[in-house]
């Protein structure tokens, strides 16, 4: 029979977090296999876990998936662990559940601690529809196309954030997003847990005065559809009535329906559109 894989949640601060259930788990499997094996004895020795450790992450993520799914096919049972929080969130995890997945090995998650989930629910900003962006990327022109996507996007965004790059990117937030509702989340879990709610200039403004210290995450109002109405109607104010036809006609409405959404779009009786299209006193 083949083993299993378990993707064990760990603290990401406050060790009292750390469930019964992984503390068993770790004992009782085979091999461990852990982001930075440096950080995680810290954690295994305190809740005095012997099982063998070997690493796992970023840069040797696809051949050592290729070993780790090689044990289980040959019986043992690997349990996963990050740095902090749940696995194969914004850490390689994922490339080892995929093979896994091909191999058909079996995978379970211990739930636990997940920074992105614990910054939301402290942000005080709308938790029903939102997207997580972990970090962003460092290519610049991929950046760029992921902000220009977050500028139209309406959930609430959840980005995370080293303290050297912090500054940087709340300049570019505020580039791409302009002024916006922000709650800044660091430390958390732990003794010195910062909770701040503000505006991106603001917070912008404050960290070219103060260093950051700690991880961030930093969760931003995504745009409301009144600013989403507003710019529409910003864009339809610089069109004359017939460039504003024309758009609707190009995405393939007929002349009788696009006039009435441009009348309506301009809140004028549907005849005054006529009157431009097709002259006064024409019916």
């Amino acid at each position: 029979m083949p083993g299993m894989l378990y993707l064990c949640a760990t603290p990401i601060g406050n060790l009292g977090d750390m469930t019964p259930r992984v503390v068993e788990t770790l004992q009782n499997v085979d091999l461990i296999a852990a982001e930075d094996t440096r950080n995680s004895i810290k954690l295994l020795n305190h809740f005095g876990i012997r099982t063998s450790m070997t690493s796992y992450h970023e840069y040797n993520k696809v051949e050592k998936a290729d070993y780790l799914v090689e044990q289980m096919q040959q019986g043992k049972n690997v349990a996963l662990i990050s740095d902090a929080g749940t696995p194969a969130i914004s850490d390689p995890g994922e490339v080892l559940v995929q093979k896994c997945q091909e191999r058909g090995i079996a995978v379970t998650s211990l739930p636990g601690p997940a920074a992105c989930i614990t910054a939301l629910t402290l942000s005080g900003l709308s938790s029903r529809r939102f997207c997580f962006e972990g970090f962003l990327p460092s290519d610049k022109k991929e950046k760029t196309q992921i902000l220009a996507e977050l500028k139209e996007e309406s959930r609430t965004i959840v980005i995370y954030e080293a303290p050297h790059h912090l500054v940087r990117t709340l300049g570019e937030l505020y580039g791409a997003l302009g002024e916006r509702r922000i709650t800044l989340c660091r430390e958390l879990t732990k003794k010195f847990e910062t909770i701040l709610p503000t505006t991106i200039g603001e917070a912008l403004s404050l960290y070219e005065r103060e260093e950051p210290r700690g991880e961030y995450v930093l969760v931003v109002e995504g745009k409301s559809l009144r600013q989403k109405e507003e710019e529409r109607q910003d864009s339809w104010q610089s069109m004359t009535v017939e460039e504003h036809m024309a758009l609707y006609e190009k995405g393939g409405m007929d002349q009788k329906t696009a006039m009435k959404q441009v009348a309506k779009d301009r809140g004028v009786p549907k005849r005054e559109i006529y009157a431009v299209i097709h002259g006064p006193g024409m019916h």
